[in-house]
């Protein structure tokens, strides 16, 4: 996750508020993390969804999964969570929404004093549900819009989505909910990204997260329809001038992109050209940042309680919190997969393993790699960056520099 907005504040200080997900010393650590620290945990906690994305990366059901985690094991889970100190919780689904003991599960977390937020799609947040989570002090509320009303419902499969979940975003700004955005950029909507900032400020919504796809799931049937190296570039172009224009305007926008860890380094690179100042604050925050951290600063829960390197690797299951605590899977004992994510310089091959940005970036995500290559530790084709701008510069190359 990249803050382009504080990245380009020119008052920003090089510390920067979604840095807790990961640390320079947690790099080459045995347990993931760094000293004292727990990994952020994205927790899909059901299966069942009242939509049918076409793009959703869990592949959710209408129904929960006949062994759907119990609330008195994700209670347990949680006890587990605050005791290695995780910072962040993300509960996500399916539709979180669709537990009814979802209110239960994120009042424990925050008494044990984890932060909580909540991936939703926004169409069940009635006023009432969304005054109880208010009270709750959740600390975000992202809501999915993937273009304008037809666009978003055909990506939906549900010609009312659009209404309803901006109706639910709107009842979550009116009690003072923190709320924010969340649009998923593939090559059929890449040309409604000015209608979402259109929308974002038109609704008063500060905060707005842009993911590139990870084909996973139903999301496997948009591998064919990837955005193209040159439309990657031409819209990042767009979204950092809008988001240095909007940072000149106030420090209340914050507009992220997630899932490419190459966002930084064009940003830095774009900067450097332009003989922009604020190139090495960033070139600093990125190197201290180390990039994707799957499978060591972030960690996901899946329906069923089983432990994944992230909310897209599904199909690699780490542990089981049935049979398993999290300290004992993630680190105690953590299984071959999670010790090469965590020394994957040694693992990763193709372009990225001679990439002068790989300390800054990591190989960024391995489940897209696997996804459109058919290996896990092949390069991500998801990478924009040209040939000349990857290859290794002993005067630059990131390990040789003073951070």
């Amino acid at each position: 996750m990249l803050n382009l907005s504080r990245l380009l504040a020119e008052s920003g200080s090089d510390s920067m508020d979604d840095s807790l997900r990961y640390s320079r010393e947690s790099r080459h650590s045995s347990s993931g993390t760094g000293r004292n620290r727990g990994p952020v945990v994205v927790w899909n906690i059901t299966r069942a969804c009242n939509l049918s994305c076409r793009h959703c990366y869990a592949g959710e059901k209408s129904s929960p999964h006949p062994e759907e985690i119990s609330t008195g094991e994700a209670l347990k889970v949680i006890e587990d969570l605050a005791q290695l100190n995780v910072p962040v919780l993300l509960f996500s689904g399916g539709e979180p929404l669709m537990r009814d003991d979802l209110e239960k599960l994120i009042e424990r977390a925050r008494r044990l004093g984890i932060r909580v937020a909540l991936s939703s799609n926004g169409t069940l947040l009635t006023e009432q549900r969304a005054r109880r989570l208010e009270c709750l002090d959740l600390s975000y509320i992202g809501i999915s819009i993937d273009g304008g009303p037809e666009l978003h419902n055909d990506f939906r499969r549900d010609n009312s989505a659009f209404e309803r979940s901006i109706e639910g975003l709107r009842r979550c700004r009116e009690i003072g909910q923190k709320v924010g955005l969340r649009f998923t950029m593939v090559e059929e909507n890449r040309r409604a990204l000015s209608d979402i900032f259109r929308l974002m400020e038109r609704e008063d919504i500060p905060r707005l997260c842009l993911y590139h796809l990870v084909p996973q799931g139903r999301g496997i049937n948009f591998r064919d329809r990837m955005m193209a190296a040159e439309e990657k570039r031409v819209l990042l172009d767009e979204i950092i001038e809008r988001a240095d224009d909007l940072a000149d305007r106030s420090d209340r926008w914050q507009i992220l992109t997630v899932a490419n860890q190459a966002d930084g380094v064009y940003l830095y690179l774009k900067l450097k050209e332009s003989g922009d100042p604020r190139a090495e604050k960033i070139y600093r925050y990125l190197a201290r940042s180390g990039g994707n951290r799957s499978g060591q600063a972030i960690a996901c829960i899946d329906w069923q309680g089983k432990v994944h390197p992230d909310q897209f690797s599904f199909s690699h299951n780490v542990g089981d919190l049935k049979k398993r605590s999290f300290i004992d899977i993630w680190r105690d004992s953590p299984v071959e997969l999670l010790q090469k994510l965590r020394k994957r310089e040694e693992y990763i091959k193709g372009r990225c393993s001679r990439c002068r940005w790989f300390e800054i970036c990591g190989g960024s995500m391995r489940s897209r790699a696997e996804a459109l290559t058919g290996s896990y530790w092949a390069a991500d084709p998801g990478c924009y960056l040209k040939e000349k701008e990857i290859t290794a510069d002993s005067a630059e190359k990131i390990g040789r520099r003073s951070i």
